[in-house]
C-alpha cells in the first residue's frame, strides 16, 4: 500500500540526465512554491509506461495552470531515461531511483515484475506546498493507469 493521504511526504534527491548532463530533482526545491504531481512507472521503453508519459507530456500545460509541476521516477538509470524521453519526445521531469530507495520510501515496489527484478508500481501522489500527500493511488496492476482526472480534481481544490 502506498503512503496514505495526510503523511509527510519523504523528501529526496535523485539524478536526471538532461542537456546540461546530470541533474539533482529535489522534491523539497518544490515546497513552499508549487504542489508537486508525483508519478512513478515501472520501467522506461515499455508500452504503458510509454503511453502513461506522453500523454501527461501532452497535458503539461494543464498541471501548470493548476499550479503544479510533473516528476516521474522509475528504477532505470538516468541515462536509459534520457533515451527514451529523447526517443519518444518525453518532456516531463524523469528522475531516476537506481537505487530503488524512494520506491521503497513511498511503499510502491512492485517485487519481481515479468521476473526480472522489482521495479516502481505504478502510482502517484499529489504532494502540496507544505510537503503533505494529498492524493496516493497504486494501481492494481502495472497495466492500469492512475486516475488522472481524480488527480487533477485535487489539484483544482489546492490551488
Amino acid at each position: 500500500m502506498p503512503l496514505p493521504i495526510g503523511s509527510k511526504a519523504p523528501d529526496f534527491t535523485l539524478k536526471s540526465k538532461t542537456a546540461a548532463g546530470l541533474v539533482d530533482v529535489k522534491l523539497s526545491d518544490h515546497f513552499g512554491k508549487s504542489t508537486t504531481v508525483l508519478l512513478f512507472f515501472p520501467l522506461a521503453f515499455t508500452g504503458v509506461c510509454t503511453t502513461e508519459m506522453c500523454d501527461q507530456t501532452a497535458g503539461l500545460g494543464d498541471y501548470q495552470k493548476l499550479g503544479a509541476g510533473v516528476v516521474a521516477i522509475s528504477v532505470d538509470s538516468p541515462f536509459a531515461q534520457e533515451a527514451w524521453a529523447k526517443t519518444n519526445n518525453i518532456k516531463v521531469t524523469l528522475a531516476s531511483d537506481l537505487n530503488k530507495v524512494v520506491i521503497k520510501q513511498y511503499e510502491v515496489v512492485f517485487p519481481m515484475l515479468a521476473g526480472v527484478g522489482d521495479t516502481a508500481a505504478r502510482a502517484a501522489f499529489v504532494i502540496d506546498k507544505n510537503g503533505v500527500i494529498q492524493y496516493s493511488e497504486q494501481t492494481p496492476t502495472p497495466k492500469d493507469l492512475p486516475n488522472f482526472e481524480a488527480i487533477k480534481a485535487v489539484l483544482a481544490k489546492l490551488k
